[in-house]
């Protein structure tokens, strides 16, 4: 027996060191940042193809550019509150460094080194070019600083202990369940590796239009296939050929612009959000998005639930 308890008790140690070396919040250092030149047209690009004030501009005013935080997101497992990232440097982002930004946007990890809850869709921003994300990061520290912190998120036991989402993050960031990054195809066209990038990067598409298993996390095989929002109400539609079949590259590019549906009908939920965002980008890249959503071979996807008639 006192063999037994001490196989049990190593067995036990064994696994929660293993634990904690892979829930380890990872860091991207300073000296990992080359000199770099800030392009501020770019890094506004990023800001709005990211679809940064659909969730941290300060609600009920209509100053995008204030960064305030604040916004609601509701979960299946609690409310989340997006952050302050104006450049306030009490409340805000305002005493981060760069190396603090771009950790936080492509590893999921905090200055105080604590994972975020991928809410934040870094699993996405993690295929971003690293001088946008340092343009970015330029691009936010000419705008106004906003003083004022959101609350902390309202997330249940046990999904509110961070140090897990380390493991989240080993099964579907950056480990065995996650999938290849987004790389460029010199096969296809520029617009196609454009497009490609603005969508599986800063765009962070799959988020939404993606079913997600039941730890939470994009289900390879239907990608970009549809998904109940993820707030519990709504569905979010088929954006491969399955779902968008009779739609041109024109039809697509022109719903990003105005948010106008080739039926007449036009967009509604979140989706309101994101073409407020991606009304504000180039036409040429709103065209590059639209190639590569129309490339996306038919995937079926799950099967949303009939139309509540009135």
């Amino acid at each position: 027996m006192r063999r037994l308890a001490i196989l049990a008790v190593s067995v036990v140690a064994f696994g929660l060191g293993v634990f904690w070396i892979v829930t380890m919040p990872a860091m991207v250092p300073a000296s990992a940042l080359a000199p770099h030149n800030p392009h501020l047209a770019n890094g506004r690009t990023m800001f709005y193809a990211g679809g940064c004030p659909a969730c941290h501009a300060t609600p009920d005013q209509d100053d995008r550019t204030r960064l305030g935080g604040g916004v609601a997101i509701k979960l299946a497992v609690g409310t989340f509150y997006a952050p302050n990232i104006s450049p306030d440097p009490n409340d805000g982002i305002g005493r981060w460094s760069e190396a603090d930004f771009v950790t936080a946007m492509q590893v999921g990890t905090s200055p105080a080194r604590t994972h975020y809850f991928p809410v934040f869709p870094y699993p996405s921003y993690r295929n971003m070019k690293r001088e946008d994300v340092r343009d970015l990061f330029a691009y936010l520290k000419t705008l106004p600083p906003v003083a004022g912190r959101a609350r902390d998120h309202d997330v249940r036991f046990p999904f509110n202990i961070r140090r897990s989402l380390g493991g989240w993050k080993f099964l579907f960031v950056d480990g065995l369940l996650s999938g290849e990054p987004f790389r460029p195809d010199p096969a296809r066209s520029p617009a196609w590796n454009r497009g490609g990038y603005l969508v599986n990067g800063p765009g962070h598409c799959a988020e939404c239009h993606s079913p997600r298993n039941i730890l939470g996390g994009i289900k390879r095989g239907q990608r970009f296939a549809g998904a109940p929002e993820q707030t519990g109400d709504g569905w979010v539609p088929n954006i491969t050929q399955k779902g968008l079949a009779a739609w041109s590259e024109r039809d697509i590019a022109y719903l990003l612009e105005t948010g106008e549906t080739p039926d007449g009908d036009s967009v509604g939920g979140d989706m309101t959000k994101v073409v407020r965002n991606t009304s504000q980008l180039d036409p040429q890249d709103r065209a590059a998005i639209a190639t590569y959503i129309k490339s996306l071979p038919p995937v079926e996807g799950p099967v949303p639930p009939p139309k509540k008639t009135e």
